[in-house]
C-alpha cells in the first residue's frame, strides 16, 4: 500500500494520498489547496489516480478539486447530500472564509455503504451526517484505514455550529457507525492527528460510555 498525508492551506486539512502499489491504482481524499503541491507527491509516487475522494463539501477541503482533477483526469466522489454544499457557497463557507466564494462540481454522488473499488483497493462510504448533512468516512477494511474528514477527531468530533450542523446526529452516528469497527482501525482525520477507533471508544469525551444511550 502507498500511503501519503500532505497538510495544506490555512486550516491545515490532511489531503491524503493512498493506492494500491500492485496496478498502481489510487486516490486522493479531501484536496483542500494547494493544489501544486498535491500534485507533486502524485507524480512522486506515480500512481494513477481514478478517483477523488471528497468527505464533505466544505471549502478547506475542495479549494483544490478542480486542479487536481484536471491533472489526474480523476472522478469527483462525494455524499448525495454534497451537491447543495458544492453549489452554494454560503453552505460550502467560501463566501464567508475564502476570499471569495466559490461553487464546484461532482461526478459521482452517492450512499451510504456504497463500494468503490480502486485497483485492490475496496472503499466503503459510512454517512455520518452532522457536521454537515453530507459527511462521510471512507473506510478500507483489508488495510483497516478509514478516512473521517470532520466527523471524527483524536479525541474530539467536527464542529456542529456551520449551517444545517446537528450535534445529537453526529454523536448518533459516529457511535452506531464507526465505533463498531475494529478497534485496530486507523483513522486519519481531516485535520490534525491519527489516532484509532479502539483509542476513540476509551478517551474522547464526546463518545465516552456515560453517552451510549443515543
Amino acid at each position: 500500500m502507498i500511503f501519503k498525508v500532505i497538510t495544506v492551506g490555512m486550516m491545515g486539512v490532511n489531503c491524503y494520498i493512498m493506492g494500491d502499489q500492485t496496478t498502481g491504482k489510487g486516490v486522493v481524499v479531501d484536496p483542500g489547496a494547494e493544489g501544486s503541491k498535491i500534485i507533486e507527491a502524485i507524480k512522486k509516487e506515480n500512481l494513477d489516480i481514478e478517483y477523488i475522494f471528497l468527505t464533505h463539501g466544505h471549502f478547506d477541503h475542495i479549494g483544490a478539486l478542480d486542479k487536481v482533477r484536471e491533472f489526474t483526469g480523476a472522478e469527483v466522489v462525494i455524499h448525495e447530500e454534497g451537491r447543495e454544499y458544492l453549489n452554494d457557497p454560503s453552505l460550502n463557507l467560501s463566501g464567508a472564509f475564502a476570499h471569495r466564494g466559490f461553487t464546484k462540481t461532482a461526478d459521482q454522488f452517492v450512499s451510504d455503504g456504497a463500494l468503490i473499488k480502486v485497483g485492490n483497493l475496496t472503499f466503503k462510504v459510512i454517512h455520518t451526517p452532522g457536521h454537515t448533512m453530507d459527511g462521510v468516512n471512507y473506510y478500507e477494511e483489508n488495510h483497516e484505514v478509514l478516512f473521517s474528514g470532520d466527523n471524527l477527531f483524536q479525541n474530539s468530533i467536527g464542529r456542529t455550529d456551520f449551517p444545517k450542523g446537528d450535534f445529537h446526529l453526529l454523536v448518533t452516528g459516529i457511535k452506531k457507525k464507526l465505533l463498531i469497527l475494529p478497534e485496530d482501525v486507523a483513522v486519519y482525520p481531516g485535520h490534525g492527528a491519527s489516532t484509532t477507533i479502539g483509542s476513540e471508544k476509551r478517551e474522547n469525551p464526546y463518545l465516552n460510555e456515560d453517552g451510549w444511550d443515543v
